[in-house]
């Protein structure tokens, strides 16, 4: 028993040490898992998360406007069910005392808003072309004038956060795999970041379902690594592997790296263009970074970044902070082997490598 306590709290710290590592914001993160849980009419799991939500700063407006923004994409019944659990959320929280923040309403529009002339501008920015459902005229007109023109309209949530809101909520029904996809472009068009949506199925993942994390996983992989193949491709795989999708440390990536095992204790690390993993520290080891293909950075901490091409090798100090990571426009594979290997030995994982730090 006392094993088990144990392994919950190390996995509930890690847990929130990666929350705090997220590009979406803990509010952000919210709404991640109310649009889901909306979205399978899972009612006790959106108080939950509706919980979470005023805790960490969600005001009620907030989460008012994302439940009534989803019933174009969930429909009336689920958005009325999960309104009246909000409703009775505030209520739970009003009698045991506990903060939460009304929030600020939408401002009015003014009185000559032409919301088919504004949804058309808001749809086309979205989709990233002008857009018309010629089969369907009517179909068009609402998703213009009301869907893009009315609702994105309502400026108590950004348009970012309503493709949060948006592709999260998709991601709980299954068989809409198709508008996932376009949501997930859109998404990007509207201002959300490519990690904040790699890190959608991570909450899904830990606040909703494996379903609906597998889902999100999937579109967002195929929507950025689509992307990512105008990036310089300078690795071939069939010289040194890919791998398999390295999960087991993905919290600690910013983007997808691969592993593969060349047997030895010698591991091909394989990193997508613009990944890197955090700031860590390797106790009672040394660790050796050859690199074979593509280019990349290491860095230790409080010195210049150096650059990573083939050939290069770096012997990196035990209890040296450092990172390494492929650069924005290639792929990157590097070996990596541990020698010097002490009693006691392991590895410490810090903070992400941001992007202002983060070089050309």
């Amino acid at each position: 028993m006392e094993k088990l306590i144990i392994m919950a709290t190390v996995l509930l710290m890690s847990l929130q040490i990666n929350a705090q590592n997220m590009a979406l914001t803990t509010k952000q993160q919210a709404l991640v898992a109310i649009a889901a849980n909306e979205a399978k009419g899972n009612i006790e799991g959106l108080k939950v998360a509706l919980n979470e939500g005023f805790d960490d700063k969600l005001t009620i407006s907030e989460a008012k406007e994302a439940l009534s923004h989803l019933y174009a994409y969930t429909g009336f019944p689920r958005s009325l069910n999960a309104l009246g659990a909000l409703q009775q959320v505030i209520k739970e929280r009003e009698a045991a005392g506990m903060k939460t923040e009304p929030g600020r309403d939408a401002d009015p529009l003014p009185s000559d808003y032409d919301a088919l002339k504004q949804g058309t501008e808001v749809q086309t920015k979205l989709t990233g072309v002008p857009f018309n459902y010629e089969f369907a005229p009517q179909a068009d007109f609402y998703l213009k004038a009301h869907l893009f023109g009315d609702i994105f309209a309502r400026n108590n949530l950004s348009h970012a956060e309503r493709e949060i809101v948006t592709v999260s909520a998709i991601s709980a029904l299954p068989g809409c795999e198709p508008q996932l996809i376009a949501h997930v472009n859109g998404a990007r068009n509207m201002g959300v970041t490519d990690g904040q949506l790699r890190d959608i199925p991570t909450v899904l993942w830990q606040k909703v379902g494996e379903a609906e994390a597998a889902r999100a996983r999937k579109a967002v992989a195929q929507v950025l690594d689509k992307t990512q193949e105008a990036a310089v491709q300078t690795v071939d795989f069939n010289v040194w592997p890919k791998g398999d999708p390295n999960d087991a440390y993905a919290q600690y990536f910013i983007g997808n790296s691969y592993l593969a095992d060349m047997g030895g204790g010698i591991f091909n690390v394989t990193f997508e263009p613009g990944c890197r993993n955090n700031w860590h520290v390797h106790h009672k080891q040394v660790q050796v970074l050859i690199c074979v293909a593509g280019r990349g950075w290491y860095q230790e901490w409080g010195k210049d970044p150096v650059p990573m091409t083939p050939g290069t090798v770096i012997a990196i100090p035990a209890e040296a902070k450092h990172w390494h990571g492929a650069a924005r426009d290639s792929w990157f594979q590097h070996l990596t082997i541990h020698k010097d290997v002490q009693p006691g030995a392991s590895n410490e994982w810090l903070e992400p490598v941001t992007d202002d730090i983060y070089p050309n």
